[in-house]
């Protein structure tokens, strides 16, 4: 482990499938190491493994353990691309193959795990010091599944 802090995000299966699968999608990503056995859980006799890995520069680590402890919203990935054509890329592919939608900007990829895809500009607008820019432009977003700039710069 070379960074001393890192999420650890939870999985019952295919971590290392996962990622494998964000290191591929998100540029400067990349596997640092793994490790499996067959000596943990409660009892020691269950299969685990350990995956540490870099998405842009940020470790996390992937701990695939079984079904104790269930993925929900309340832990997401926020990713702010440098523009709306990466935000649609990264949209796209986290949603396919059993990935879902939801609103503003969030969604759940294939694997369970939650991810905010914002293109750079959105939270300049939302939190804008002006009043009437930042509540605009919210409300323009809290329509939105996938966000979409140019229409909430357009909603101001």
């Amino acid at each position: 482990m070379t960074h001393p802090i890192r999420t650890v995000l939870w999985f019952n299966g295919r971590g290392r499938e996962a990622a494998r699968f964000y290191c591929g999608l998100i540029p400067n990503s990349r596997i640092d190491s793994t490790f499996a056995s067959d000596e943990g859980g409660p009892d020691g006799t269950h299969h685990f493994d350990v995956i540490d890995f870099t998405l842009n520069g940020v470790p996390y680590q992937i701990l695939d353990a079984g079904p104790y402890f269930p993925q929900t919203e309340c832990v997401s990935i926020m990713v702010v691309t440098p523009d709306q054509a990466e935000a649609d890329r990264l949209w796209a592919a986290f949603t396919v193959d059993g990935g879902a939608e939801s609103q503003c900007g969030w969604l759940k990829d294939r694997f369970g795990l939650s991810w905010q895809i914002v293109p750079d500009g959105v939270m300049q607008l939302t939190m804008n010091p002006d009043p009437v820019v930042s509540r605009r432009a919210m409300a323009a977003m809290m329509t939105m599944r996938k966000l979409d700039l140019a229409a909430i710069r357009a909603a101001i």
